[in-house]
């Protein structure tokens, strides 16, 4: 008795297509139920200080999927910037000061536990908002959100062993303005230490993915937090230079493109004003001769297209020993033509839609580059859907160091392939640019491990796995990826004053 082998070519299909239609690997459509957000046309107001006020305008976030309308909300101006500040000011000095750390945690416990009781609303949220499919919301983005403030709500009263020796401080005011590829995993990055360490936060998301930050918000007041502990602002870029440049702030923390950290950094120039910056990424995969291929081909397609490539520590150059270079392109090319693109909320989906046209438009000209170039480009087979923002997984091959595809970060589903002969080789080319914040190495050398990684000049290295985290592991990078840490006692560091001996040290 023989058995048909299942297909890996994909089942064309467009976002008009009817119900009972099939997605790549003969699977049904699976949507996620959208109403259980209720959504309703009142504009969202911004939180400051325990109050819901409106904004100085107002602003429609999009669904990159359709190009539709999802709601409006408010665009905070310098008035409302004062407002929270002061309202975050207030908090710190008074109530959030005077209450025991314990107090804190357990604050921070019940917003983790709010959230994950949450945990399908906000996925769904995030989806619809972001374009990201609801498979990696739902058991990536919110799991992870919940276990960094769980993670960080254990430290709350424990700050002592966190810097042995010392007296630990809070800072004061942290402003934090957040990215639109993880806007609420960011969130809980940047709010957990702070709040644990006992500061006070006024937050800033993304223009295009405001919503979940939001719905945070209203957590946070469930929670019980005193009103003025945490302050939410949405708004555009001169919302958060605003924000940045406040007289009032003792704290930025930026995660976001490199281009906007520099003028962060410039403003903050000969100021007393703390800041970590969180910044871009040019990845680096290196594959050599004796990994696991088709375990590093499933690394290497979660490196790029996870979240789209919206991702700032994304694999997106490929390095790959000679002797190997065929098989593994061969088997890429493979494993990319059963990749489904399409509805966000569809948990058959493995891409969803680029977050914005402005995005988009970004990853075409640089694909373009590409060619022009000279690179090979291959796409894969997917019949991307008629409205919305889309973009077919991309590889380059034949690419060299002086492309653009190879020294600029793309931020989507490109991944530029070039090989190598031997480790140093790998290693000086991975080297060869300006970021400097993730890396990966694929070998079943333990040495070679230790060996190349190193070598590399990059924050974070994961070894025979990609894009793993942890709320106890720093993450950060070199160069012009960015300043500081967050997560583990490095990222509470950031959020505490450490020049104060302890009474008993001398």
């Amino acid at each position: 008795m023989t058995t048909k082998r299942k297909s890996t070519k994909p089942h064309r299909r467009t976002a008009n297509a009817p119900e009972n239609s099939f997605v790549a690997g003969g699977f049904a459509p699976a949507p996620e139920d959208a109403s259980i957000l209720r959504l309703d046309t009142k504009p969202r107001r911004l939180l400051i200080g325990g109050k819901w006020v409106a904004g100085a305008s107002t602003r429609e976030t999009i669904n990159p999927a359709t190009g539709e309308p999802i709601a409006t909300f408010a665009i905070a101006g310098p008035k409302q910037v004062d407002a929270a500040v002061a309202a975050a000011r207030r908090a710190y000095e008074g109530e959030w000061s005077a209450l025991p750390a314990a107090e804190r945690g357990k604050l921070l416990f019940r917003l983790a536990r709010l959230l994950q009781e949450r945990s399908r609303e906000f996925a769904v949220l995030e989806s619809l908002d972001g374009g990201k499919p609801i498979r990696e919301s739902r058991d990536i983005d919110i799991p992870l959100a919940a276990a960094h403030i769980f993670h960080h709500a254990g430290w709350a009263d424990k700050l002592d062993y966190a810097a042995p020796g010392r007296r630990p401080r809070p800072l004061g005011v942290a402003a934090q303005i957040i990215p639109w590829n993880f806007p609420l995993l960011m969130a809980a990055w940047k709010l957990a230490p702070a709040l644990a360490t006992g500061n006070t936060v006024v937050l800033k998301p993304a223009e295009t993915t405001p919503l979940t930050a939001l719905l945070l918000g209203q957590l946070i007041e469930e929670a019980g937090f005193p009103p003025g502990v945490v302050n939410i602002l949405t708004g555009a870029g001169q919302t958060g230079a605003t924000l940045a440049a406040h007289p009032g702030v003792d704290k930025i923390a930026f995660t976001g493109s490199t281009a906007v950290g520099k003028a962060i950094q410039r403003a903050l120039a000969g100021s007393q004003k703390r800041y970590t910056l969180e910044l871009g990424g040019k990845a680096a995969h290196i594959l050599f001769e004796d990994c696991a291929i088709d375990q590093a081909v499933e690394g290497i397609i979660n490196g790029i297209f996870f979240n789209q490539g919206h991702v700032c520590c994304a694999g997106s150059r490929l390095f790959v020993q000679e002797g190997i270079a065929d098989t593994v392109i061969r088997k890429l090319k493979r494993r990319i033509e059963t990749l489904v693109v399409g509805d966000p909320l569809d948990k058959n989906t493995d891409i969803g839609a680029i977050n914005s046209p402005e995005q988009l438009e970004r990853i075409q000209e640089l694909v373009a580059a590409g060619k022009a170039e000279g690179a090979e480009c291959w796409q894969g087979p997917q019949t991307l859907p008629r409205r919305g923002c889309w973009f077919a997984p991309t590889l380059f091959t034949g690419c060299s160091q002086s492309h653009r595809i190879v020294r600029e970060e793309i931020f989507g589903p490109v991944l530029a392939i070039q090989t190598f002969r031997t480790p140093a080789e790998a290693i000086e080319k991975a080297n060869n640019t300006p970021f400097g914040l993730s890396g990966g190495v694929w070998t079943d050398k333990g040495a070679k491990i230790f060996k190349v990684t190193g070598a590399l000049r990059a924050g974070v290295i994961w070894a025979n796995t990609f894009n793993k985290f942890d709320p106890s592991s720093p993450f950060g990078g070199y160069k012009e990826s960015g300043i500081g840490r967050e997560g583990g006692l490095h990222g509470l560091h950031a959020y505490l004053d450490l020049h104060h001996q302890s009474p008993t040290m001398s």
